[in-house]
């Protein structure tokens, strides 16, 4: 049996119990090492086998898996954050697919919700924004036309902007394209790292603070109101609102 278990973003208690539990029990760990911490290895049992993938190609870890299947061991695939952002896992379940390898997703803490709370703040804030927009600019990798983030700025709406802080230059000028407007910013490199690090701004003077704290990578980039802006408070708890599971007090 094969699981994809999201690592967390960096804090090796944010995995979630069931990965922890999984891994615990694990005879093949493949874990991200560029960015998965390792002290997820200090819970394996003793005599598990530990690969590094980011040494590793496609090719590579698929023969892993296949051997451990023969032998009928548990793989674990060890991502960080979430599997399903950014996790380059479906060509690898594809491929077991293909080899009828029966395989299991353990959802994990994204790095866009780690950074939310370091800086203490909430994406969606009554009267400023119900929607977040996950994206990332264009590098090597090619964004589809009408997922640029000019584009996606213009709705307005909370962005969380993943591998993209090394080209922050680029980022901003889309930004200020799209929102039309000076709103606030925020880069919070190593979430939930001991060495993380969070900068505050607005789109006209971020640049200058990401290059003098040299931020160059690993870094997320969140911007909308939420991060500064007044807001309604929610109806759930207004002593006036009725709901299935309270009676409202009438004014």
């Amino acid at each position: 049996m094969v699981y994809f278990i999201g690592a967390g973003p960096g804090d090796v208690d944010l995995i979630t119990v069931k990965g922890r539990k999984i891994v615990e029990k694990a005879d093949i760990v493949i874990y991200a090492g560029s960015l998965v911490s390792k002290e997820h290895m200090d819970f394996c049992k003793k005599e598990v086998k530990i690969y590094n993938s980011a040494h590793m190609t496609l090719e590579e870890v698929i023969s892993v898996i296949v051997k451990a299947e023969v032998e009928n061991k548990i793989t674990v695939r060890l991502h960080t954050g979430d599997p399903s952002i950014y996790g380059a896992i479906k060509e690898q379940m594809d491929e077991l697919g293909k080899r009828n390898i029966a395989y299991e997703v353990v959802p994990g803490v994204s790095s866009f919700t780690a950074a939310a709370s370091a800086i203490k703040r909430e994406f969606t804030l009554p009267g400023v924004s119900q929607t977040v927009i996950l994206t990332r600019i264009e590098g090597r990798t090619p964004v589809p036309e009408n997922e640029d983030i000019e584009k996606l700025a213009s709705i307005g709406a909370s962005m969380a902007i993943f591998l993209s802080v090394g080209m922050i230059e680029k980022v901003v000028e889309k930004l200020k394209k799209g929102y039309k407007r000076n709103v606030p910013i925020a880069i919070i490199e190593r979430a939930s790292w001991e060495d993380e690090r969070s900068i505050i701004g607005t789109l006209e003077d971020i640049t200058d603070k990401v290059k003098k704290a040299g931020i160059t990578k690993c870094a997320q980039i969140l911007v909308g109101d939420f991060i500064d802006s007044n807001y309604s408070k929610s109806l759930l708890y207004d002593k006036n609102f009725t709901h299935m599971y309270r009676e409202g007090k009438k004014k």
